[in-house]
């Protein structure tokens, strides 16, 4: 089994936006133009800012996202710099329409995973959210990499818009032949953030109640499964990735944040200029990866604190996870 992004402790990802724009519009979409950027970044910077992170750890995963990242036609060049840097694993997200004929132009030797986006087991869920036409277009995205060889993971965002197809999903990824399946969980950022939509976000019964029995069912049809556990008991660990793990999640403006959480924010910790790496001022992410509160996650607390809940004492009924730190399911006989 080919190796791809690892949400583990000692893991390090690099996640690399070589630009923001997209052709879907989807509903959950995070990406924040005014934090983040409009411009598509020039191969040269590309190569430039993969040999910085090359660098520093060539047991790095990196994986290429956007905005749709098949939309750049110098996608086949930013592959090939980063296997010839050494990179431990490659993986492209991409919605499905595979632009720029990106199969024909990589070869399933270089690139470990192509990862696609689907959040529904039904078309008019996924268009729904994603937009018409996606769910089709994404399905056979997906056979056309299966059928040239390629590795394929899928992701799924769960929301309350959406989790009630989770668990019709396993014969849909079984068909399709994915070797990996990812359930995310959505972050109130970018769109999810401005929505006036309704609460995007699962309820600690639905998701204690639903997630963890949907990734064994799949497990058993040999995918691995990588889910991330999001509540915890208040006796249970709290660890951060931002101390345990090195992650990494470059945009086009150069603003690297170490936390998905904070990206609505300029709260990134790192940045470039002039293609050399460099700390920013103070306060930024990394002063508050350290902080120990009774609600687990100091991110959660201060950016998204509508999961949490508290007895009438004022005291948490329980703590929220890392979402970089995640459970991985194996095949289960």
């Amino acid at each position: 089994m080919k190796k791809t992004v690892a949400f583990s402790k000692n893991a390090t990802n690099v996640f690399f936006h070589i630009l923001t724009h997209c052709n879907l519009k989807c509903r959950h979409c995070y990406i924040n133009k005014k934090q983040h950027g409009k411009n598509t970044l020039p191969i040269e910077t590309i190569n430039a800012w993969l040999e910085v992170f090359a660098s520093k750890n060539k047991e790095a995963n990196v994986i290429f996202l956007g905005g749709e990242p098949t939309l750049h036609p110098d996608l086949p060049g930013a592959v090939n710099k980063a296997k010839s840097l050494g990179y431990s694993s490659i993986t492209i997200d991409t919605n499905g329409y595979l632009f720029h004929d990106i199969l024909s132009k990589v070869s399933p030797d270089v690139i470990d995973y192509f990862s696609f986006s689907l959040d529904g087991a039904t078309r008019k869920t996924n268009d729904m959210i994603r937009g018409k036409g996606s769910f089709d277009t994404c399905i056979q995205g997906i056979k056309s990499a299966v059928l040239k060889g390629f590795s394929t993971s899928l992701i799924y965002t769960v929301s309350t818009i959406n989790i009630h197809e989770l668990d019709k999903i396993a014969p849909l990824l079984k068909d399709l032949k994915i070797d990996r399946f990812f359930i995310q969980v959505i972050g109130i950022r970018g769109k999810s953030a401005e929505s006036r939509q309704g609460k995007l976000q699962v309820s600690r019964d639905d998701w204690l109640k639903i997630i963890p029995l949907s990734a064994q069912k799949i497990a058993r049809l040999g995918i691995i499964v990588t889910y991330p556990k999001v509540f915890l008991s208040l006796e249970e660990p709290f660890e951060c990735a931002g101390l345990v793990a090195d992650n990494y999640f470059i945009f086009p403006n150069g603003r690297v944040y170490r936390c998905p959480l904070c990206e609505d924010y300029p709260l990134h910790s790192l940045v470039f200029k002039d293609n050399a790496l460099a700390n920013t001022p103070r306060i930024n992410e990394n002063d508050f990866f350290a902080l120990n509160i009774p609600e687990g996650c100091v991110m959660n607390k201060l950016i998204q604190p509508d999961n949490l809940s508290y007895n009438p004492n004022g005291t948490c009924k329980y703590k929220i996870a890392c979402c970089m730190l995640k459970e991985e399911i194996r095949k289960i006989q």
